[in-house]
């Protein structure tokens, strides 16, 4: 017995021995950080309970909403044929010597919103393409028709010819879209077949007008989207549209956090403008707005003759705070209920006049005017009549030349039809283009007076 101690007594010792040997010469040293938690007395009363918790976390179920989207959600290829020049091959061996054209391919997302084929993406996913390809996420190949697009809200509508009834997403009401409500953006990036993430919405009515995009009422949301997810979907937890991904918020051109998504009901009401007037239909209350009011709420600073808002009785000063019962704390609120609605129709108007909450029904105009600030400019869109006398199918008439008007040198009544060898056929997007950052070394070709083609340059 006592042998048998004393062996038990060695093969402990010897064990020991082998595992510090091992722990001092063999085994790599382990990073190990130290955290200092002050200890705690304080009991803090709570709103919630485990068996709540647990009951929260199971409901948060993602999977039927993914099993209803990721079909509808199709991969866009964008080819485009693209012209360079080589000055010193034009110098030595004549005008074209060193000209040459190549093919650059864009990709994108879009998402099916009908069963015969229709498809809503980016704008500046298809922007500029010779051809257009959709893939499916059965790795099906199509190619697509481009029906129109709105540059400003960033939509573009596609059409293929699958010749069966395909899978699509239906559109939810964005403006009951809740913050912190979960999302998923599903899109189909690198065509690796559809991807899913999920986020919550953090906030509405985001404005990024100071980033260079034109949409001031984005949906923000944190769930996952890169640079391919473009043009793909953002839907509830019921497999619902509630915006179209379009834009991140990045240094890296990666995602870190936030991206941004048109909401559905413009993008819904974009693309019944497309499909029923070939071009957007922007609607105007028929005020102006008093930029330096800060507080919640947009203040009307003025109302011009005739406009809706003061046929209806709304007032200078008064204070608008609800379109259709939907709260407006800020301009892009009332920006994005106005983008979704068409002229003609009609909204209840809640207004704080002098602490009195007053509602008004008013009657939206079609806007027809637009101005650039940096030309002095009035624009608005050529008539079909126009077009059929001047024997063209675009261009944007000059309604008023603000700085031509005394020296004899007015462009008032011309008629733009190109803007750096690019047919304009929108008002809006020209006035928005000659006021931006890219306007620098502009060429313009119009039509004069006369009828006749000349070309202003601009340096």
């Amino acid at each position: 017995m006592k042998k048998i101690a004393s062996l038990v007594v060695v093969a402990v010792f010897g064990g020991l021995i082998a595992l510090g040997s091992y722990k001092l010469f063999l085994e790599k040293p382990q990073l190990v950080v130290e955290r200092t938690v002050e200890p705690s007395y304080k009991t803090v009363n709570t709103n919630f309970s485990t068996a709540k918790m647990s009951a929260v976390e199971s409901s948060i179920d993602f999977t039927v909403a993914a099993e209803k989207t990721v079909h509808s959600v199709v991969h866009v290829k964008n080819t485009a044929i693209k012209t360079q020049t080589d000055p010193w091959a034009e110098l030595f061996y004549g005008r074209g010597s060193g000209t040459r054209k190549y093919e650059q391919v864009g990709t994108g997302s879009g998402v099916i919103i009908s069963a015969d084929g229709f498809i809503v993406t980016n704008n500046h996913v298809i922007d500029g393409a010779s051809d257009l390809e959709v893939t499916l996420n059965n790795q099906k190949k199509y190619k697509a028709e481009l029906i129109g697009t709105d540059p400003e809200n960033d939509i573009a509508l596609l059409k293929i010819d699958a010749n069966e009834k395909l899978p699509y997403v239906p559109f939810a009401n964005s403006d009951a879209v809740k913050i912190g409500e979960w999302v998923l953006a599903v899109g189909n990036p690198y065509n690796l077949t559809s991807t899913v993430t999920a986020g919550i919405v953090s906030a509405k009515g985001r404005d990024l007008q100071g980033n260079g995009n034109i949409i001031d009422s984005f949906i923000q949301t944190d769930a996952a989207v890169n640079p391919g997810n473009s043009g793909g979907a953002l839907v509830n937890t019921r497999g619902e549209l509630v915006g179209i991904n379009t834009a991140i918020s990045s240094r890296t051109g990666s995602f870190v956090g936030y991206s941004f998504a048109v909401p559905s009901n413009i993008a819904k009401k974009v693309i019944e403008d497309l499909m029923q007037y070939g071009r957007v239909q922007e609607s105007v209350l028929g005020i102006i707005v008093d930029r330096t009011y800060t507080e919640e709420g947009v203040k009307i600073g003025g109302l011009p003759n005739n406009s809706g808002a003061r046929k209806a009785g709304l007032k200078d000063g008064d204070i608008i705070k609800k379109i259709n019962n939907v709260k407006i704390a800020k301009f892009s609120d009332l920006s994005g209920q106005l983008k979704a609605k068409r002229p003609g129709e009609y909204v209840e108007v809640t207004v704080d006049r002098a602490g009195d909450l007053i509602n008004k029904k008013v009657k939206l105009s079609k806007k027809e005017k637009y101005r650039s600030a940096n030309y002095s400019l009035e624009l608005r869109d050529l008539t079909k009549k126009e077009m059929k006398e001047l024997g063209i199918s675009y261009g944007v008439r000059i309604t008023e030349d603000f700085s031509g008007r005394n020296n004899g040198s007015s462009i008032k009544g011309f008629v733009i039809t190109k803007i750096n060898n690019k047919k304009v056929t929108n008002a809006s997007q020209v006035a928005k283009f000659l006021d931006s950052k890219k306007r620098y070394s502009v060429t313009i070709e119009m039509l004069n007076l006369d009828g006749e083609r000349v070309k202003y340059y601009i340096r």
